[in-house]
């Protein structure tokens, strides 16, 4: 059985973890998201006769985000980003969508205004690479939560190689850097570009790209089939 996200909760650190992870791939680099999240007003019309116009508004106000900010700094698309995502409130998979583990895609998860934190995670990764933040500044990152003693993602943004990043997350919803934010140990992160053991500072240890992250290819293909490419 391929590990997933939920599995690999359970898992040991390590030597057993790396092995694990150096199974599991990246399929981002089949996703074009830089500069558009490509919207259509058939998309919207779908949204608003599956969910209602409430979750079409929602849609349409994700559009606007990034209209917006296309030509402010980064740190204030970081901002902007993760205020918006983080008005949506945390509902579990297993209650949302009666699944041990699902990765909603950004418009699953803003229609029905609420997701788990794989959720936050990748409609703020989603966004930024929308807004034209490189894919090299953006991390995916699986962190244990540990005043919550478990398994938890948040979105790290490096603004070089070298720095430590700063931490977009649901649980504490200021933008803060790794180092203060004692509660998590990082475990791994991966972006379109690879997949590293992550440390609090710097890069971390790449492990390299891999073949067969199930969650992954799955959510890949439900927004490939959102935006009509499939």
């Amino acid at each position: 059985m391929k590990p997933t996200f939920a599995a690999l909760k359970n898992q040991r650190s390590g030597q057993q973890l790396a092995s694990l992870l150096l199974t599991m791939a990246l399929l981002l680099c089949s996703l074009v998201i830089a500069g558009s999240l490509g919207i259509t007003e058939q998309m919207l019309n779908m949204v608003a006769e599956e969910y209602g116009r409430r979750a079409r508004s929602r849609i349409v106000d994700w559009q606007n985000i990034v209209d917006k900010n296309q030509g402010e700094s980064e740190l204030k698309k970081l901002k902007a980003v993760n205020n918006f995502f983080n008005r949506n409130r945390f509902v579990s998979d297993q209650q949302h969508w009666k699944k041990a583990d699902y990765w909603a895609t950004p418009i699953e998860f803003l229609s029905t205004k609420g997701g788990d934190c794989e959720d936050f995670a990748i409609a703020k990764y989603v966004t930024l690479r929308a807004l034209d933040i490189p894919d090299k500044k953006l991390r995916i990152t699986y962190v244990k939560a540990l005043r919550l003693n478990q398994a938890h993602m948040v979105l790290s943004y490096y603004e070089n190689p070298r720095a430590i990043p700063l931490i977009l997350d649901n649980l504490d919803r200021r933008i803060r850097p790794a180092n203060k934010r004692v509660d998590l140990k990082p475990v791994y992160s991966f972006n379109g570009n690879g997949l590293w053991l992550a440390k609090m500072r710097g890069e971390g240890q790449k492990l390299g790209s891999a073949d067969d992250l199930n969650m992954w290819r799955d959510l890949v293909s439900r927004l490939n089939r959102e935006r009509g490419s499939q």
